[in-house]
């Protein structure tokens, strides 16, 4: 039996491969693509359908999110306390809290609207590198409430504020010696916490709402946020591989008009190398075209912006004392080497440059005691990596995803309160990555920020701080190479550049739809083409908020 094909037929097709860059017609057939060209595509497939739904817009290979997390998808059950306005899946704008005071008025609202006084309240989004280097005290969450637990999230997903109510049920006082419980001068917790130790003391007490696992009604709103800017693969990088989140991956993925592929990267600190390899080995037996288990995560150090990532000398500018390792660096050497002999693909969460060079030294270790070619380990945000260390990583055929968004979010406070203005200037450094020739990607790592690989894209092509400051000129790329870098480049560090980042015969017929071309317009309007939505599969999905 003839499969049926349909032709789109667009103003213009960016193919992003190199041997045909434009074109305006696309076959498709069964969810892949048969064939690119002009109007003679049309002839090739005699017994095509032409599709002219698309004519006045402009296709691209669907954007490939190479760092992001599903919980973008969840984490609107909470309340937002960020310091900048933010739209949620379905396109609602949620104001910012730009000040203490606006943040704990918020929480205060929010506590004296619910009925249950005992009841948890969770936030997310809390920044206070943004107010003048004033952390949030016990006794500002406090004035929220004296009979509710209540846990902020920080926006890096690494430090969490919480109140006496909570401190008090996680035996957390003057005399806990845990690394990352944050004391004053006189020895008494402040209600921060930072890492995974300090963190689960309190989480297991309160339940943790944020990273536990997803639920597939989560996978769905992950996935109009994806549909929301183009994206149309995506990982979920710091996977927890319960018999829940497995199951809510399967349900999510598995219907027919579901607009997204997930890459779930299993967390690897939380249960010893033998048993992570055999879950993730028995993960992989299940995937599908859109669920694709394989990748694992290793968490090193923290947050620059939270002060817990792991500085070299002359560590941080403000002199905050070095940041927080997630496991000894003996251990996390020891996973990186059980997994990478495994055969297993590792992505590494390096923020600070001595987190980056313990991964180096790691992987150099693991390629000598077992060599593996075209292993593309990828070292994840790495954003003060210094040029010796790019060079280290082209000589061990590491590649690199890179945090652009950081740039503007939070570009400022690196020059003037954690690196300083030298080192800051080099931080994300595309440029550099790719005169050495280390493959490279460029993410969002939302929800710290928001999911839009072409938001991102115009951060590493402009490198705008938030008070337009150009940080690092240098380190400036150019548009070709950014739209490459959350395209093919993506594709290439998560092992699916056969599948997925072109728009060529035999890959998925994935496509972000816009309404321009990227490339035809001023860098500095990189971030306002405007996104229709996708085709995944063939199948298309609307942003938020467009019937047309």
């Amino acid at each position: 039996m003839t499969k049926a094909i349909r032709v789109l037929r667009a103003r213009k097709i960016v193919t992003m491969n190199g041997y045909l860059p434009e074109a305006t017609h696309v076959a498709i057939s069964d969810g892949r693509i048969l064939g690119v060209g002009g109007p003679e595509v049309l002839e090739t497939f005699g017994t095509a359908d032409l599709d002219d739904s698309f004519a006045g817009k402009v296709l691209m290979p669907g954007f490939v999110e190479g760092h992001c997390h599903a919980k973008e998808g969840g984490m609107w059950d909470f309340l937002y306390v960020g310091f900048l306005p933010r739209h949620d899946p379905d396109g609602k704008l949620w104001p910012g809290a730009d000040s203490m005071e606006a943040v704990v008025s918020r929480l205060r609202e929010a506590s004296d609207a619910m009925e249950d006084r005992e009841a948890p309240l969770y936030a997310w989004g809390f920044d206070p590198i943004y107010f003048d280097g004033v952390r949030m005290s016990l006794a500002d969450i406090n004035r929220v409430s004296d009979t509710r637990p209540i846990v902020v999230m920080h926006s890096n997903g690494h430090v969490i504020n919480v109140n006496s109510v909570v401190l008090d049920r996680a035996g957390i006082g003057r005399e806990t010696n845990v690394h990352g419980v944050i004391k004053d001068p006189y020895g008494d917790p402040t209600g921060e916490l930072a890492e995974t130790a300090a963190k689960y003391m309190v989480f297991r007490v309160t339940g943790d709402p944020f990273f536990a696992g997803v639920r597939a009604k989560d996978l769905a709103r992950f996935a109009q946020s994806a549909a929301n800017c183009g994206v149309t693969t995506a990982t979920d990088l710091f996977a927890t591989f319960s018999d829940e989140s497995l199951e809510a991956y399967r349900t999510a993925t598995a219907a027919p008009d579901y607009p997204l592929r997930v890459l779930p990267a299993m967390n690897v600190i939380d249960r010893p190398p033998e048993e992570g390899i055999a879950v993730l080995r028995a993960a992989m037996k299940g995937n599908t075209d859109k669920l694709i288990f394989g990748l694992c995560k290793v968490m090193t150090d923290g947050s620059i912006q939270g002060m817990s990532a792991r500085m070299k000398w002359p560590g941080y500018h403000n002199g905050a004392p070095n940041g927080v390792w997630n496991l000894a660096p003996e251990q996390l050497t020891e996973i990186v080497l059980a997994y990478h002999a495994a055969g297993v693909h590792l992505h590494m969460h390096v923020n600070g440059d001595e987190a980056s060079e313990l991964m180096l030294d790691a992987i150099e270790a693991a390629l000598i005691a077992a060599p593996r070619p075209d292993h593309r380990h990828t070292l994840q945000h790495c954003q003060m990596a210094d040029e010796a260390q790019f060079r280290r990583m082209k000589a061990l055929g590491l590649c690199v995803n890179l945090f652009s968004n950081h740039i503007y979010y939070w570009g400022d406070q690196h020059r003037e309160i954690t690196m300083g203005p030298d080192r800051a200037a080099r931080m994300d450094a595309c440029a550099t990555a790719e005169r050495l020739g280390v493959p490279f990607a460029i993410h969002s790592d939302a929800p710290v920020t928001p999911l839009g690989p072409l938001f991102t894209a115009w951060c590493a092509v402009n490198r705008l701080t938030a008070t337009g400051r150009v940080l690092g000129p240098r380190e400036r790329i150019s548009v070709d190479s950014a739209l490459h870098a959350i395209t093919l480049g993506a594709a290439y560090t998560i092992g699916m550049d056969h599948l997925v980042g072109s728009i060529e015969p035999g890959k998925f017929a994935d496509f972000a739809v816009l309404e321009s071309d990227p490339r035809q317009i001023e860098p500095q309007a990189l971030r306002d083409v405007v996104v229709w939505g996708t085709i995944v599969g063939g199948v298309p999905q609307r942003a938020a908020g467009r019937d047309d």
